[in-house]
């Protein structure tokens, strides 16, 4: 492994850093689960930035589905910068940052906390200042994340979250294909989407597409076309996508429709195969027949645990793609590992 980006390394890390957290978070997430469950909150709100928002996002639809509870995302300057304290003293607020240090994520926690909210931090530190500042800790257990760009500490928080609704919810299921995923993201990081590495010569934008959790992904993989490819990526709703955007989509014009096994699955494959019909060079995690091309995805028997697998695969594609490109995904340009903002 010499030879290969801390990028790819981690990348690589995923199924085993994912057993790792399973392995040695039982105990935090059943007590927060429980306390969750006596205090019955109303509404969940999160906090985060960047990658953390993104896995904050995939968790908003993992909440509302399984618990049907309301999830808003609250910007953290309304502490930091604006210096309110909203009403939450029937939410749950659940933070998620992988060092636990940047000043407004701090900030609004512990201003949620000071409003009666039960705070929960998702971090790779455990002893920040985020943890300081949350009623329970899920320490993620990822070890060292050295690129820049994150990965094996965004797929794992994602799993922290889940592994929490599962409990929480007391969804057999979905804690089965959670328990279930080392080796479900094992065969996700085998998935070969090299093919999309050359057609992408000469582009340097395109969108990305998904619904649901989906969405989620969607976000993150056009902040990391952004960061390790320096391409500008837009991600969109599949159902959003015709309101405007489409206007741009011309002939070649790049798009991943990322679809996972879920009931959003027919209409994201339905727009990518519109838009590829269209002339658009559309590429989709789905077998169903049309004329976007086919990537390979792994399945995790679960509709709220397949999106991960679609951005462990794209993960390994991004980082070949970034060096395709004569970059270094490891250090994008004028980024770096932790961002402290206020």
């Amino acid at each position: 492994m010499g030879n290969e980006t801390f990028m790819r390394q981690e990348v690589e890390a995923i199924p085993g850093v994912v057993a790792n957290f399973l392995d040695q978070s039982g105990a935090v997430l059943d007590k927060a689960a429980a306390t969750l469950r006596e205090r019955n909150p109303a509404l969940v709100v999160t906090v985060a930035r960047g990658s953390s928002d993104h896995a904050c996002s995939y968790l908003k639809y993992a909440i509302e589905l399984t618990l049907g509870l309301p999830v808003a995302s609250i910007g953290p300057s309304i502490a930091s910068i604006y210096g309110k304290d909203l009403k939450l003293g029937s939410a749950a607020a659940i933070a998620v940052s992988q060092s636990g240090k940047s000043p407004d994520i701090v900030g609004m926690t512990q201003s949620a906390r000071r409003s009666g909210a039960t705070t929960i931090a998702i971090t790779n530190t455990s002893g920040s200042p985020l943890a300081d500042a949350s009623d329970f800790t899920i320490d993620l257990h990822a070890g060292v994340e050295k690129s820049v760009a994150a990965t094996k500490t965004f797929v794992t928080s994602v799993v922290a979250g889940l592994a929490l609704v599962a409990r929480w919810s007391g969804d057999d299921a979905l804690r089965a294909a959670i328990d279930h995923l080392p080796n479900s993201l094992a065969r996700a990081v085998a998935c070969d989407w090299s093919g999309m590495i050359g057609a992408l010569d000469g582009h340097d934008a395109l969108y990305v597409l998904g619904r649901g959790p989906g969405f989620a992904i969607a976000n993150e993989a056009a902040l990391k076309f952004k960061e390790t490819c320096n391409i500008q990526a837009e991600s969109y709703s599949a159902a959003e996508v015709m309101h405007g955007p489409v206007a741009i989509v011309t002939p070649g014009y790049p798009v991943l429709a990322l679809a996972a096994r879920d009931a959003a699955e027919a209409s994201v494959a339905d727009m990518a195969h519109k838009l590829a019909g269209q002339g658009a060079l559309a590429f989709l995690t789905s077998d169903r027949p049309g004329a976007a091309t086919a990537l390979p995805f792994a399945t995790t028997g679960h509709p709220l645990t397949d999106p991960l697998a679609l951005i462990v695969s794209f993960y390994g594609f991004v980082e070949a793609l970034s060096r395709h490109r004569g970059l270094n995904p490891d250090v994008p340009p004028a980024l770096k590992k932790v961002t402290e903002t206020v």
